[in-house]
């Protein structure tokens, strides 16, 4: 997956006023709590592109 879907996904899966994930209801019907699993995931992957570009080639 690349920055793109990552956003696409962190857009759409958002806390809804329940304090569940609106895209999880959408998309699923499921009632999800916030955050969910694709959003856990999609900043795990921007934290470790974060990381990487902050540490260049520095070993």
């Amino acid at each position: 997956m690349n920055d793109n879907q990552e956003q696409r996904i962190l857009a759409v899966h958002v806390r809804g006023l329940d304090g569940t994930c609106v895209g999880c209801r959408v998309w699923w019907s499921r009632l999800t709590p916030y955050p969910c699993w694709q959003v856990d995931w999609a900043t795990s992957q921007q934290a470790q592109a974060i990381t990487a570009r902050f540490l260049g080639g520095v070993r």
